[in-house]
């Protein structure tokens, strides 16, 4: 097995932005949008939240009127938001991932993820296809069959949630089953360090992927384990929550895709993840621009006094006012009450200036403190609920 899946992952930047380019534009032209010049044209277009795509599609089911097409398979996941799924090879993207976890032909995986309604077993049973891979399709539950299973067939690979694999363990050391599973590929879940270590201190290097039922693969780890690295096939933006607007490199931001699968084409969706960009390539080889992973939720939507306050009205309060660079809601509480501070970056010195319209956005008056340019944290949170209910 050759150590890249294919010679994308080792393209230019330039190379890969212009593809990336032409097959955008093949996207939007299905949207009936015009042409854009370059990538970064892109920011202008709107951001489609999973709440549209809830609306669209209760509006014109299954798929909201999308210009979806070669579909085999509907899913539904909770919300309810139904996935299309096609059959074409690699359909999902999961090979990439699958081979740069050390997967391949004279592999078995053990496909611990569900096959009944949400797509993710067969999104990595396509992956296991793609790189030539042999797959038990154990879905999840019934642990000693599985750990059985995985004994008597030889499986060498895990695929599923990062803790499942250590169910399966426990219950085969219980049995007096050894088992020869030296990899691992994950997802659905966060994979804490200490895991990781319990995986590697077993002899299986364990390495995870940041996807979603609507996108496929968005970012996955190779060996480096240094980020994730973007899939060739999506353009990935990290935005300000509750704004379609770009962030600097390296801050803390939503994760905003747009995936080049011409049966699906999303435009700018929005995941509700946070994520920051790292600077530089992996030290695998790989040239693709790498995310630091999942770093918490996006939606911060908090109710303060009994109303919710939204990561898209900060949004609004900050283009309301010219002078004012970042904004940031912070709930706290004062014996039984709570307290709304909005803390305002900008150069002007009259808080009462932005009373009004902090009044007038929020649907709520809080109190106004204002911070020089710079000072709030670039971590993603434009609201911060700092209230405990000890």
């Amino acid at each position: 097995m050759s150590t890249y899946f294919d010679a994308l992952e080792t393209r230019s930047r330039d190379a890969r932005a212009a593809a990336h380019l032409e097959a955008l534009n093949a996207q939007l032209a299905k949207y009936g949008i015009d042409r854009l010049e370059a990538l970064d044209g892109l920011a202008a277009l709107p951001v489609l939240r999973k709440s549209d795509l809830v609306a669209k599609q209760a509006a014109e089911p299954p798929f909201g009127g999308l210009p979806v097409s070669n579909i085999a398979h509907v899913f539904q996941s909770p919300g309810p938001i139904y996935e299309p799924g096609g059959i074409s090879p690699d359909w999902w993207r999961m090979g990439r991932f699958l081979n740069a976890a050390g997967i391949g032909p004279g592999d078995i995986v053990q496909n611990c993820f569900g096959y009944h309604l949400t797509p993710a077993g067969m999104i990595f049973e396509s992956g296991a296809r793609a790189v030539g891979a042999t797959v038990l399709p154990a879905g999840t539950g019934q642990t000693e069959l599985q750990a059985r299973a995985a004994h008597d067939i030889g499986v060498t690979a895990y695929a599923g949630t990062p803790d499942y694999l250590k169910l399966i363990l426990e219950k085969a050391d219980e049995l007096g089953l050894s088992l020869g599973i030296t990899r691992a590929a994950v997802g659905g879940g966060a994979l804490f360090p200490s895991l990781r270590q319990y995986y590697s201190d077993r002899g299986i290097q364990c390495l995870q992927c940041y996807a979603t039922a609507d996108l496929g693969n968005v970012a996955y780890e190779s060996p480096a384990m240094e980020g994730m690295i973007l899939d060739e096939h999506v353009i990935v933006e990290i935005v300000t929550p509750g704004t379609g607007d770009p962030v600097a490199e390296g801050e803390v931001g939503e994760v905003v895709v747009t995936s080049l699968n011409p049966d699906y084409p999303l435009i700018r969706f929005a995941t509700g993840d946070l994520s920051a960009l790292m600077a530089g390539e992996s030290p695998c080889g790989r040239t693709n621009a790498r995310i630091k992973g999942w770093m918490g939720r996006a939606d911060q939507t908090t109710k303060i006094k009994g109303m919710f306050v939204r990561p898209e009205q900060v949004a609004q309060l900050v283009a309301k006012h010219a002078e004012i660079a970042r904004a940031r809601v912070v709930a706290t509480r004062e014996g039984e009450m709570d307290m709304m501070t909005v803390r305002i970056e900008t150069d002007s010195g009259d808080a009462a200036a932005f009373e009004g319209s902090v009044a007038e956005v929020l649907k709520l008056k809080g109190k106004v403190e204002l911070v020089p340019p710079g000072a709030l944290p670039r971590d993603g949170l434009v609201i911060e609920d700092q209230r405990t209910y000890d």
